[in-house]
Order: C-alpha cells, then sequence, then structure tokens
C-alpha cells in the first residue's frame, strides 16, 4: 500500500537539508528503493519534507541511513506523520 510521509523537524535549514541529500547520495541512497516522489519546501531556517513511498518497508530500510545523518547533524527529529494514499490524479 502506498503512503505518503510528512516530516516536520526542528533546526532542519536549507543549508542542513542540501548537506544530507549530498550524504544521502554519497551513501548510495540518493534515489531510494520505494520513493516514488519527494518535495522540500519551507523557509531557509525550516523545511518540511514530503515523501510518496511504495510501502512502509522500504521507508523503515531507507531510515537505517537516513536518521543517523539527521543526528549528526543536530536536527530534532520530529514525529512524521504517514497516512495511506487512496487517491492519485496525475496532470
Amino acid at each position: 500500500m502506498a503512503i505518503v510521509i510528512k516530516f516536520k523537524h526542528l533546526g532542519f535549514s536549507r543549508a542542513k537539508y542540501h548537506e544530507v541529500i549530498k550524504q544521502l547520495e554519497n551513501a548510495g541512497q540518493g534515489n531510494p528503493v520505494g520513493r516514488f516522489y519527494h518535495v522540500c519546501y519551507g523557509s531557509d531556517n525550516e523545511v518540511d519534507i514530503l515523501d510518496v513511498w511504495d510501502n512502509m518497508e522500504d521507508f523503515n530500510a531507507f531510515g537505517k541511513t537516513l536518521i543517523p545523518i539527521l543526528a549528526a547533524m543536530d536536527v530534532q527529529l520530529g514525529e512524521p506523520d504517514i497516512q495511506e494514499i487512496f487517491g492519485v490524479i496525475i496532470g
């Protein structure tokens, strides 16, 4: 079942976001298995993330790489809002 996950973390700036993306790419996780779509938005000092994933298992596998990177950058992890997707319109 496809899911949408929204993250709001404290201390997650645009600069830290770009560094996290760089580290994920270096770890071979720039385009992880199961992630369909990724969006980052917000102000320079506080960004939010919205991801669409094929399933929770793929997201959890990606988290094994992502969470330590965020923690090392002093990003205060917020609880993700995870919802099942029941409709998609493209176009």
